[in-house]
């Protein structure tokens, strides 16, 4: 009579390893629902879980947080494109021009070091406090880390790659179609990915430090001036979510658009 074999009993237990990353938000949501439940912690400070369902129910029929939530995606998307855009533009040219790396290179690497959060103050005398404001200030964070990624990966095109392009007599332009920007684009995706993160943070920011409107950090600054705690951290779960999904997309964008590198 043969034995089960006990080695693989273990492992069929085991969660799969999708869903490991989730036992981390569950233990720490239901932490957060018996503190609140059993009077640890006073519920005005931490409402239950449940209260703060009920606040999201209320305020998708009152039509108020799709309105918020769609003007913080759409700040951020808009932020996102023009920084990005500018980013890899600015590393690009500072990546195949030896002048401007010269020249420029060193400034840039002294301001990057400014935290994102100090330049409120000018942005705010350049472009008022309204919307325009907004949108530069995530701009300019998405920028940094996409011009820096672009710039690296544009000074990481293979020796051998460039000397064969100049055997063949590529032109500039055909040099940087088929041999930079095809060498550039790992660190390239990798820039987009973390100015898509910091787009997103600075989305939060330029809401609740700026002018209040529509938007989860003018949702969480209401909450905070009436103490609504509810409203405060069902803005937090959203900033959670949102970020997730954001940066579960670009993840999945970014190996997508690399597959032709494991080919």
């Amino acid at each position: 009579m043969s034995t089960p074999d006990l080695a693989i009993a273990p492992s069929s237990r085991r969660l799969p390893a999708h869903l490991n990353g989730l036992v981390p938000v569950l233990v720490l949501l239901a932490g957060w629902e018996i503190a609140s439940r059993s009077g640890l912690v006073d519920p005005k400070l931490l409402p239950s879980l449940l209260a703060v369902a009920g606040r999201a129910g209320r305020e998708l029929v009152e039509g108020r947080l799709a309105v918020d939530v769609a003007a913080s995606l759409a700040r951020d998307i808009a932020g996102f494109a023009i920084g990005s855009l500018a980013g890899i533009v600015a590393g690009l040219a500072l990546g195949l021009s030896r002048p401007a790396d010269r020249l420029i290179g060193p400034s840039f690497n002294a301001v990057k070091q400014i935290a994102i959060f100090a330049w409120i103050p000018l942005i705010s005398v350049w472009f008022g406090v309204g919307e325009a404001a907004k949108v530069a200030f995530i701009a300019l964070a998405a920028f940094t880390p996409v011009a820096v990624n672009t710039w690296e990966g544009a000074r990481a095109a293979p020796p051998k790659l460039m000397e064969v392009a100049r055997v063949l007599e590529f032109g500039r332009w055909r040099s940087l179609r088929l041999v930079i920007l095809p060498a550039a684009l790992p660190a390239i995706f990798a820039g987009l990915h973390l100015g898509l993160i910091n787009a997103w943070l600075a989305t939060v920011g330029a809401e609740y430090f700026m002018t209040v409107g529509p938007g989860i950090g003018g949702l969480m600054t209401e909450g905070r001036e009436h103490f609504h705690m509810d409203l405060v951290l069902l803005g937090v779960l959203l900033l959670g979510l949102i970020g997730l999904a954001l940066n579960t997309l670009a993840t999945r964008l970014e190996a997508r658009a690399l597959r032709w590198r494991h080919r």
